[in-house]
């Protein structure tokens, strides 16, 4: 009596399968993108010396719950949030920007809803009381300043704790002393670290809706200098900023060398 093989090996479906296995990779990676994490780029210095140019991030979608903004091309289906929960004081956060939804913006949260927002030379007054703010050193790096000279570097401690490295670029810049903002209940009051070098809340921005939102900024996870593109593998052992590998952006900022 014979016993047939039951473990035969299936053979390839071909092109069909292989076609179905990319629609699948391409749903999931659609699924993670939408709901889960977002690669960024960092296209500009505002954030210095927090981000740096040619930093590539992924921003956590589910942070805030999701607007129709968190989907592809964000089609208008419907308003506010689902699932919502609120930025912290201190959140780098990725948004549309109000008068220009196409575009994102990546800036700190210093202001939340019903706060009253001042700069007074060059010092962030949150409901009138002065923030903490302590000089820590310089930094002679083109590459985190973009400067060709040492940069006054300040430490700001919010009220919630939350410590971070700010860049004073210049005395008496037209940043440092604002009118007072009032942030309407709903909207957020976002500056760049790079104080003297952003386009904020401040300025042209203006207050951000909270249905703008799109994530929290988490992790570096890559880095790479001098303009250079991801894909020029051959300027990766000059270019790639290996200690910015893996770095988390809400990290407690390390204290300066000088360099």
């Amino acid at each position: 009596m014979s016993v047939s093989d039951k473990s035969e090996v299936k053979k390839s479906g071909g092109l069909g399968e292989t076609l179905s296995v990319v629609v699948q990779a391409l749903i999931l990676a659609l699924i993670i993108r939408t709901f889960l994490f977002q690669p960024f780029s960092i296209p500009s210095g505002s954030m210095r010396p927090t981000l740096l140019e040619g930093d590539y991030l992924f921003v956590s979608k589910f942070a805030y719950g999701y607007s129709h903004f968190s989907l592809p091309f964000s089609p208008d289906l419907f308003s506010g949030r689902i699932w919502a929960s609120e930025p912290k004081r201190g959140d780098i956060v990725v948004f549309k920007l109000p008068s220009d939804t196409s575009v994102d913006y990546i800036k700190r949260v210093v202001g939340l809803p019903g706060d009253r927002i001042q700069m007074r030379q060059g010092v962030l007054y949150i409901n009138d009381v002065p923030v903490k703010r302590e000089k820590v050193g310089e930094i002679n790096n083109p590459d985190i300043t973009e400067q060709n000279r040492p940069v006054d570097v300040y430490r700001e401690t919010l009220p919630n704790g939350v410590s971070y490295d700010t860049l004073d670029l210049s005395p008496n810049s037209i940043g440092d002393d604002t009118r007072v903002f009032e942030v309407p209940a709903g909207h957020y009051f976002m500056m760049g670290d790079n104080r003297d070098n952003s386009l904020d809340s401040r300025f042209t921005v203006g207050y951000v809706p909270f249905e703008n939102l799109v994530g929290r900024a988490n992790i570096i996870f890559f880095s790479i200098a001098e303009g250079a593109s991801p894909l020029e593998l051959w300027r990766w052992p000059t270019d790639v900023r290996l200690n910015r590998l893996l770095m988390s952006v809400n990290a407690e900022p390390p204290l300066l060398s000088g360099n």
